[in-house]
This record gives C-alpha cells, sequence and structure tokens, in this order.
C-alpha cells in the first residue's frame, strides 16, 4: 500500500515533480500550486446507543485558483489526513485537465458506514455537515462535495437538507453538494458517471492506432479481456458498459474477499447480484475462485482495471503485472514506484486525473443545473422534435414523387425523432469532455520528445492550466 511508502501524498509529489521537472515555471509558482492550502480537522460527538460517540473528520482545500473548490467525502476507517491532503491535490489537477472551473478539495469521515444503522449514520453525517457548513466547507460558492468511497445518493440528499435547514435564505442551497438523488436536485446520469467516462476514456484511446500500438493492442475493444479490481460504484458500470456496449470480456473481477476468474466472460450484473447476496464473489457459479485476491492483479489479460483503493499496484508486486494497458478507475491505485517499473516493461497507464474525470466532469453539470433552476433539455427538446418532424415528413414526400417510393424505417424514426432528454445531454458533454482532454495529453505524449506517458502528459496539461489562472490573478 502506498501508506508504506512514504504516504499517498509524496507518491503524488513524486509524479507532479516528474512533471514539473519538464516545464518552465517559477520556484514560487512551482511550490504555490503543489502545497495543499488549508486542512480542517473536526473531531464532534454524537449520542448513539445510550453514549457519546466522538468521530474525526477532515477537509482539504488544495487549490483556491478557481472556485468553488470541488471534491468527494469519504466514509472508511482508512481515513487520514495524508490520504485527503493526496486526494484533493489529484482533485485539482483532474478539474483543471477536464476543465472544469474548479479548485481542487476532498474530505473524509473516519467511520465505517456499515457498524451503523441508517438513522445513526444520518446523524453522523448530519452533524460532520454542520461542523463544515457553519465554517463556509459546504457552499454553492465556495466548496461544493459529492460522493465517494462509502458515501453515496442519501448522504449527499442529507448533506444538501442539512444546509439548507442552516442558510435557509440561499436560494441556490440544492447547489452545496452534487450527487444527490433525481428527487432531491441531482442529474440524470451521475451515478454511472465515474463508470461511464472509464468506458469513454478506453474508447477515446482505442481511436488512434499509434496509442493502441504503444500497449501492443491493435482492433477495438470487442473482445478484449479486462480485469477489474472492485466492483463498486465505479467498477461495475465500467465493467457493465465495457461488456455490454464495447463487446469487451470481463474475464475477471476482484473483490474484498478475493477473486473469481473465468476465460470465457463473468456476467456483470450477475457477479454483482451475488456480491449483494453473498457478501463476496466466493461461490460465484460457473468461474476459478481464489482466496488470494491481489493475485488476480498479475493475471494475463488485456486491460487491467483497478477501481477500488489507492496503492494496490506498488514496487512489490508491478513486476509481475501482465496487462499491457491499466486504466486508473481509483483514485492512486498505481504508486509512483510502480509507475515507473511499468513504464520500463512497456505498460500504458491511463492515469487516474483523467480516467476517473467523469464524476466531477457530471457534478459540473448538476452544480450548473442547481444554479440555473432547470432540467436540462426541457427549452429545446420538443422544438428539436418538431424540426426532426419536418426533415422526416419532407423526405417521405419527395419519396413519394419517385419512380420507386421508399419509406423510411420506423425505427430510424423512432431513433430520431427523439429530442435530447437530460441523459442524452449529460452522456454527450460527458463523452466531449473525455475526448478533449484526451486529445489535449496526447498532443503532449506524442508532440514532445521529454514526455515518455500519459501521465506525465496530464499534469503537464494541468499544471499548465493552472499556472495560468495563477498568473492571471497577479501571482
Amino acid at each position: 500500500m502506498q501508506g508504506k511508502q512514504g504516504g499517498f501524498t509524496a507518491s503524488v509529489n513524486a509524479m507532479y515533480d516528474k512533471a514539473v521537472g519538464l516545464m518552465d515555471l517559477s520556484p514560487g509558482l512551482v511550490e504555490k500550486i503543489r502545497v495543499c492550502n488549508a486542512t480542517y480537522t473536526v473531531r464532534f460527538g454524537v449520542r448513539l446507543r445510550g453514549e457519546i460517540h466522538t468521530f474525526t473528520g477532515y477537509r482539504s482545500v488544495h487549490s483556491e485558483h478557481m472556485e468553488p473548490v470541488k471534491g468527494g467525502i469519504r466514509f472508511s476507517l482508512a481515513v487520514n489526513q495524508d490520504e485527503v491532503e493526496a486526494l484533493a491535490a489529484l482533485m485539482t489537477f483532474k478539474c483543471a485537465l477536464a476543465e472544469t472551473p474548479f479548485g481542487g478539495s476532498k474530505g473524509g469521515l473516519c467511520i465505517d458506514p456499515n457498524a451503523w444503522d441508517a438513522h445513526e449514520l444520518e446523524q453522523i453525517t448530519r452533524r460532520f455537515a454542520y461542523e463544515l457548513i457553519k465554517r463556509d466547507l459546504i457552499s454553492p460558492a465556495q466548496n461544493v462535495p459529492a460522493p465517494d468511497m462509502g458515501t453515496g445518493e442519501r448522504e449527499m440528499a442529507w448533506i444538501a437538507d442539512q444546509y439548507k435547514r442552516m442558510k435557509t435564505t440561499d436560494i441556490n442551497g440544492n447547489a452545496c453538494v452534487t450527487g444527490k438523488p433525481l428527487n432531491s436536485g441531482g442529474i440524470a446520469g451521475r451515478v454511472e458517471a465515474t463508470g461511464r467516462g472509464v468506458q469513454y476514456a478506453l474508447q477515446e484511446f482505442f481511436r488512434h492506432p499509434e496509442d493502441k500500438g504503444k500497449a501492443g493492442l491493435s482492433g477495438t475493444l470487442d473482445g478484449k479481456r479486462v480485469i477489474v479490481q472492485g466492483l463498486g460504484n465505479v467498477g461495475y458500470h465500467a465493467a457493465k458498459f465495457l461488456s455490454e456496449e464495447d463487446g469487451a470480456l470481463i474475464t475477471g473481477v476482484i473483490e474484498r474477499d478475493g477473486a473469481i476468474y473465468s476465460e470465457a466472460g463473468l456476467h456483470v450484473d450477475a457477479v454483482q447480484a451475488h456480491i449483494r447476496q453473498t457478501g463476496g464473489v466466493q461461490g460465484f457459479p460457473g468461474a476459478t475462485y481464489t482466496a488470494d485476491g491481489a493475485a488476480l492483479l498479475e493475471a494475463e489479460c488485456d486491460i487491467l482495471i483497478p477501481a477500488a483503493l489507492e496503492g494496490v499496484i506498488h514496487e512489490k508486486n508491478a513486476v509481475n503485472v501482465q496487462a499491457p494497458l491499466i486504466i486508473e478507475a481509483a483514485n492512486g491505485p498505481v504508486t509512483a514506484e510502480a509507475n515507473d517499473i511499468l513504464l520500463a516493461k512497456g505498460c500504458v497507464i491511463i492515469p487516474d486525473l483523467y480516467a476517473n474525470a467523469g464524476g466531477v466532469t457530471v457534478s459540473y453539470f448538476e452544480w450548473v443545473k442547481n444554479l440555473s433552476h432547470i432540467r436540462f433539455g426541457r427549452m429545446e427538446r420538443r422544438a428539436e422534435e418538431a424540426r426532426h418532424q419536418r426533415l422526416v415528413d419532407e423526405l417521405e414526400r419527395l419519396s413519394a414523387n419517385t419512380a420507386v417510393p421508399w419509406k423510411l424505417s420506423d425505427t430510424f424514426k423512432r431513433d430520431y425523432l427523439r429530442g435530447a432528454g437530460e441523459l442524452e445531454l449529460v452522456r454527450s458533454g460527458l463523452d466531449d469532455t473525455m475526448r478533449g482532454a484526451y486529445r489535449a495529453m496526447r498532443e503532449v505524449w506524442h508532440d514532445r520528445g521529454d514526455v515518455h506517458d500519459l501521465r506525465t502528459a496530464g499534469f503537464v496539461v494541468a499544471i499548465s492550466r493552472i499556472a495560468s489562472s495563477y498568473q492571471a490573478k497577479g501571482l
């Protein structure tokens, strides 16, 4: 784990240093972009089960080159200041690369969410939110959290409600947090967003023969063997979309209790249903089970998707990883040491600051929706359908006057005549963002002789944009 190799922050800083070493920035600006601006630690008590329980939480603000700052809140016993600050830094670079107008932030509560029932967890979440809100560490204009590991729509709804109880005159209160349920100001496509972004990232990578060639791959995603570590929200959606829409074979799934493998491919929904029913992958029919899940990280495949915790590929196991292409669906799954080992082997890594930017991108769309107080597509959808209908009617009228009349198929008309709703628009915006960010990285990767990997290229792009923002402010 990264914590055993100098800390998550040290690993992020090592990657940052590699990139800025190739850039012409003043030492002062380099340090300004590197450091975490502030970290707030809160310790609060909640009376539960007849006694007071004390909890520790964090909210880090890495960079305010743009505001508000953005970043998830995770609930985990592994939460600590080093992790939160490193994740906040990654958010800064991720937002810059994806061109979402936010600085980077992150939060965490040191808690096992499974140890408390829903009512107790609501009390804990609301008190944590209260401590942050009263210090403007949750605010539509200054700091906007989102879901992360151990949190989801439910927790975001509690936080938004707590904010609106405390800030009763803020008309933009719903925009204080993203990742909310649809009936509480959320946006269609937010739950799937990070996994969908992983799919779009791979689709864009496979559009470029030269890039596929660097990983020793060819063709399309169809038939590519994929191993996924972590079938949570991100891993599940990435695996589901890649298998159902792109024809990839999910040959392995790694979970807390071990891993399962099938050369013929696994049915993602069936695996997830089994995990929900039994608590793990052991006993899933038609697959080979191993208790040593980490060993499957080293199995033969075309694409490896670590979608769980940071630091799972480190200097001790990186040499044994066989995947020619790794896409980091989680934050920091490959340590700085492992990154160098894998690159030396010829492995191509699609980095986390790009690959899992789908979540913050769609969070941006939700924030804009909340500020505008109108659902995407509401104003234009029917007008778009009417324009399409006129075109179809005219084509069929012209056809009737030809020697051999023809007619547009009902399937085509159904699909063409349906105007884009919120989900279609969100997916379109996410796809456009992932394509644009990849091409910005790719340009640096291919055009600069001193940049040999996508991670460094991504950092160079992000740091350049952050530096320009600070310089525009007069720094």
